[in-house]
């Protein structure tokens, strides 16, 4: 509860009045000086002794693409035992509010209000809580008690129709063994307890004879396909338009690859390494990792951090996303790692073409994609993530 302006000018008003009524001995003043006081006592015992009403709020979907529509209903319940007079209310969501007119409610009645989300910026909102707006029939005091819980809205990066690359680990090289191949029909990841559907023969005797417990081997095959996205956010390279366009080709590269039931990897230039198995609840973390992501403060930091060239998964396809001038030196040097490495450059270069200046605008299409000789990494240039992602659906045939 607080006091409105009115309420404060019409309080400054009456204690000089009784003030210098007693001090006088003028009876009109005092009384006047009375009212006043007594108007603004009755506001604040009014605005404070209002019966609270109960808030259920959700929120569809929880998860939604940047810039698609989301849904908040908001169900208003009157508790107590007598009439529940109208109200305006707010609701936060995120850095906005939206405004709800509940109508009278009688007791133990409910109403129920439906308005959008804002959408348009990607991240985790938070919706709620509710606060109520109750002023005195004077406007001299205004109750704003927060009721109800918060819900939570995660806004994705959009996602644009991409296909997924079918590149396994490879078990050999065409330059020789490769280093750190898996070897054998499956992989030992971990030996857990066993649940309701797992193999029999996957049954690990030691391991439940130690501990009391049916534990199995968790067994996955070496020739699963790979996918690692390397994400730059360094703030020189990309501007904030241009961040946004690559987290928005990082999900749409992620989250296909993990759907088609890829092992996938994402790892970001600060450091950020994060590996999930294939299908959707993964898509649906490395989304969630990604709604958060933002451009790091550190200037001196590499494109390529350590942990992608010495630890970690490695086979399959690397993807490099960046801006500006890609050194490519640096990942030739993962070639012993990931066979296969496309490096995707964002940034419009003045012509809208998405082709590096100095390019030839003559030069073929096809032969733009081809893998650079030198370095033996394919390079794809574009201007937004939509454009980068037709392109490499063309590159994959």
């Amino acid at each position: 509860m607080r006091l409105t302006r009115r309420g404060i000018v019409v309080l400054a008003v009456a204690v000089p009045l009784l003030a210098f009524g007693f001090w006088g001995g003028y009876p009109m003043l005092r009384a006047l000086g009375a009212v006043l006081l007594g108007a603004v006592l009755a506001a604040v015992l009014l605005t404070a002794r209002r019966r609270p009403v109960e808030v259920r709020r959700s929120v569809y979907p929880e998860r939604v693409e940047r810039g698609r529509p989301a849904l908040a209903s908001l169900r208003v319940r009157n508790p107590g035992g007598g009439r529940r007079s109208g109200f305006v209310a707010t609701d936060a969501a995120g850095g906005a509010t939206r405004t709800v007119r509940v109508r009278a409610l009688a007791a133990g009645a409910e109403a129920v209000h439906h308005y959008e989300l804002p959408t348009a910026v990607r991240g985790r909102l938070t919706v709620g809580p509710l606060t109520l707006h109750g002023v005195d029939p004077f406007g001299l005091a205004r109750g704003e008690p927060h009721v109800g819980e918060s819900a939570t809205l995660w806004v994705h990066p959009r996602q644009f129709p991409t296909r997924a690359p079918m590149a396994g680990y490879p078990r050999h090289h065409h330059e020789g063994p490769t280093d750190g191949a898996l070897r054998g029909s499956a992989q030992l990841l971990d030996v857990r307890e066993y649940v309701p559907g797992d193999e029999v023969r996957h049954l690990h005797w030691k391991a439940t004879a130690r501990t009391g417990r049916l534990m199995v081997r968790d067994l996955a095959d070496p020739e699963q396909p790979r996918f690692t996205l390397l994400l730059d956010t360094r703030p020189a390279p990309l501007t904030a338009a241009e961040f946004e366009e690559a987290v928005d080709l990082a999900a749409s590269l992620l989250g296909a690859a993990a759907r088609a039931g890829h092992h996938t990897r994402l790892v970001t230039s600060a450091g950020l390494d994060l590996v999930v198995a294939g299908g959707a609840p993964a898509a649906r973390r490395l989304l969630d990792e990604l709604c958060e992501l933002g451009r790091d403060d550190v200037r001196a930091a590499g494109l390529v951090p350590p942990s992608l060239a010495t630890s970690g998964p490695a086979g399959g396809c690397l993807v490099a996303v960046t801006a500006g001038e890609t050194p490519l030196a640096v990942l030739t040097a993962l070639r012993h790692r990931f066979p296969m490495i496309v490096v995707i450059v964002l940034g419009r270069t003045g012509d809208g073409s998405g082709r590096p200046s100095g390019e030839s605008p003559a030069e073929p299409e096809p032969a733009r994609r081809r893998p650079d000789a030198a370095t033996r990494c394919r390079v794809l240039h574009a201007d937004s993530a939509e454009q980068a992602v037709r392109r490499w659906n063309e590159t994959l045939g």
